[in-house]
């Protein structure tokens, strides 16, 4: 794999430490890199390409690497102008056998795809609802960004996270989100949000903020046979899984904890992924980022007017 990195912020210089010799070349404009522009880049000298521009110019860095055969891991989340220009790009990476995919890290987390496992398993019996919180403290570091304070906010930014987890443990019959509490303490930009989705099964509730000083994660999963729950995240360690078995007709159940403190593995496992997508070709995930945006969105719009 000769892999560019084209964006040389935060996400890029993460992306570059576990490229290795994979890396072929450093793209960006602003900073110091092998090229400031990936039509520089001869197309010869690579075959795939990890996108981590702001969002206004993914969609056409995107359509270059299409058109030219190489493959893409593009960093959460991907803003479409409208469902035609989706299909029209998701057509041509098919047509031209390119992979596409997005960089949602979160699903490599292991507590993330034990909880899928447990899910999946059927040991919970009927999901009743998921609530999940999650919070950092860079409301000051984002503040006046023209990337991350503007528009949609932390929505697009944590919410993008927390929306894709939704759709790895429960799958698209979880839709109809709803932002009950919309909220601008310090930033432009929405800075702390409430979503929920009361339509579907089961219930979901996330909060997201960037006004928690101590970087923090939670989530809880009540079911009809158990429950199960996740506290904080490998980069923030240690992180906990609880799981919970029902005691009938009441009583307190002994918990089965699993305690990780690790590095955080989801960076690696993620472009170890990608490499797997590349030798099968012909992967996208257009509809995944369509069904997040539709999300976003709607969730945003019934309380247009609440936001303050």
């Amino acid at each position: 794999m000769k892999t560019i990195i084209v964006g040389m912020g935060i996400q890029g210089n993460k992306r570059k430490i576990f490229l290795n010799k994979n890396l072929k070349y450093t793209v960006d404009k602003f900073v110091g890199a092998d090229f400031k522009s990936i039509y520089d880049v001869p197309l010869k000298s690579f075959n795939s390409a990890i996108i981590c521009v702001p969002d206004n110019e993914k969609l056409k860095i995107m359509e270059y690497c299409i058109k030219n055969k190489k493959d893409i891991l593009v960093e959460k989340p991907v803003l479409f102008k409208s469902k035609t220009q989706a299909k029209k790009l998701d057509r041509l990476a098919k047509k031209n056998k390119v992979v596409v995919y997005t960089a949602f890290n979160h699903r490599f987390e292991p507590h993330f795809v034990r909880m899928e496992k447990l899910i999946k398993s059927k040991k919970l019996g009927k999901i009743y609802s998921c609530r999940m919180f999650y919070g950092n403290g860079t409301a000051s570091l984002v503040k006046n960004s023209g990337w991350k304070d503007t528009k949609y906010g932390i929505l697009t930014d944590l919410g993008s996270h927390l929306l894709d987890t939704c759709l790895f443990w429960f799958g698209k019959k979880v839709k109809n989100f709803k932002s009950v509490s919309n909220r601008k303490f310090e930033n432009r930009s929405i800075d702390h949000t409430i979503l929920i989705s009361d339509d579907s099964q089961p219930k979901i509730e996330i909060e997201m903020t960037y006004l928690m000083w101590k970087n923090h994660f939670t989530c809880d999963v009540l079911a009809e046979k158990g429950s199960a729950h996740i506290e904080s995240l490998c980069k923030w360690g240690p992180t906990t899984f609880t799981y919970r078995k029902r005691i009938y007709p009441s009583g307190k159940p002994k918990d089965k904890k699993i305690v990780l403190i690790k590095q955080d593995p989801t960076w690696l496992s993620e472009i170890n992924y990608f490499k797997k997508l590349r030798k099968n070709k012909n992967f996208t995930d257009f509809e995944k980022n369509l069904w997040i945006q539709k999300q976003l969105i709607e969730s945003l719009d019934y309380k247009l007017n609440k936001i303050i």
